[in-house]
C-alpha cells in the first residue's frame, strides 16, 4: 500500500480549515443578531490590541501541546453606549477563543479568519468581524431624529509583531472596512508589553492606541447632515477624515487552575479631531471594563 501524497495531506487541511470557517461564519452571524455578546464589535471599545492580548507572546514563548486550542466562557462588558457618550450599559454575553495550528481563528476578539502569513514572531490575519452599528433607542434623548446605523458584516486586515524574547514588546496595526452601516474605513494603531508579575498563574499587559478613520467612517458617527439636523437638536456638522481617539489599556489574566482563568481589561479613550468636536459627543473620555471567566481545553 502506498503512503498519501503531500498532495492528499494539503487537501485534507484545506477541507478542515473550509469546515471549521463554513461553522464559525454560521456562529458569527448567530452572534453578530444578539445584541449582548461582548467583546467582537466595533466601534472597539477597547483598545484594538487588548482582543488578542498575549496570542504572540504564547507562540513565542510556550510550544503548544496540540493543533487545536479552544477557551470557553462568559463575560460581562460595562461600556458607553455609543462612542462619546456620557451614559452606560452592561452587556452580558459569550467569549471563547478557538484556534486550529497558527492557521485558522474564530474568537470574540478577533473574529474569524486565518493567518495569511506568519513567523515564530509575527502574524499577518484576515478575518470577518461585525459592527453592532447605533440605534436611536440607545438613547433617545441624545440620538433622536439621528436615525440608525445598521448593523454590518466587516472585514479586517491586520498585522502583529514581536519585536524579541528579550523585549517583548508587541505591535499590532488593523485596517477594518464595514460593508453597510457607516461604510467606512477605520485603522488601529498599538502597542503592549508584559509587565512584572508575582505569580506564574497571573499575566498582565498594558500599553497604548490609536485609531484613524476616513469620512464616510466619521459621518456616519460623529456628523450631522441637513436632513438630521432638521428632525434633531443639533446644527449641521461635517465630520472629517482623521485621528479619531488616543487610549490606554490593560490585560489581566488569573489562571485559576489548568483549564479555569479569569480576564479582566480595562481601557481609557480621549475623542480627537471631529469626534471631538460633534455635537452628538457628550464626553470627550470615555472608559470601558470587561471581566471575563472561561474554560480551556
Amino acid at each position: 500500500m502506498t503512503s498519501p501524497s503531500p498532495g492528499h495531506h494539503a487537501r485534507i487541511l484545506r477541507h478542515a480549515v473550509l469546515r471549521f470557517l463554513s461553522a464559525g461564519f454560521v456562529l458569527i452571524v448567530l452572534i453578530a443578531a444578539n445584541a449582548s455578546a461582548v467583546r467582537a464589535q466595533t466601534p472597539s471599545p477597547l483598545a484594538e490590541w487588548q482582543y488578542s492580548a498575549g496570542i504572540p507572546l504564547e507562540k513565542l514563548y510556550r510550544a503548544s501541546e496540540s493543533d487545536w486550542a479552544v477557551r470557553l466562557g462568559t463575560g460581562a462588558t460595562f461600556e458607553p453606549r455609543y462612542p462619546g457618550s456620557e451614559q452606560y450599559h452592561t452587556l452580558v454575553g459569550p467569549s471563547f477563543d478557538v484556534r486550529y495550528k497558527d492557521l485558522a481563528f474564530f474568537s470574540t476578539g478577533e473574529g474569524l479568519g486565518v493567518n495569511v502569513l506568519q513567523g515564530t514572531n509575527w502574524r499577518a490575519s484576515i478575518s470577518a468581524v461585525y459592527d453592532l452599528g447605533r440605534r436611536g433607542h440607545d438613547d433617545p434623548s441624545r440620538l433622536n431624529g439621528l436615525g440608525n446605523i445598521n448593523a454590518s458584516p466587516e472585514m479586517k486586515l491586520a498585522a502583529e509583531y514581536v519585536v524579541s524574547k528579550d523585549f517583548p514588546l508587541v505591535v499590532r496595526m488593523s485596517l477594518t472596512r464595514s460593508f453597510g452601516g457607516s461604510n467606512g474605513w477605520i485603522a488601529d494603531l498599538g502597542g503592549y508589553m508584559p509587565l512584572p508579575a508575582s505569580s506564574e498563574r497571573f499575566y498582565w499587559f498594558a500599553g497604548p492606541s490609536m485609531s484613524f478613520a476616513d469620512s464616510d467612517y466619521m459621518n456616519s458617527w460623529f456628523g450631522v447632515n441637513g436632513q438630521q439636523a432638521a428632525a434633531s437638536q443639533y446644527r449641521r456638522f461635517d465630520a472629517h477624515a482623521g485621528l479619531t481617539s488616543a487610549g490606554f489599556g490593560i490585560t489581566m489574566i488569573w489562571f485559576v487552575s489548568k483549564h479555569w482563568f479569569v480576564t479582566a481589561d480595562g481601557a481609557l479613550k480621549r475623542m480627537l479631531g471631529s469626534a471631538a468636536e460633534s455635537p452628538i459627543t457628550q464626553s470627550k473620555t470615555t472608559g470601558v471594563t470587561d471581566v471575563s471567566i472561561n474554560y480551556q481545553f
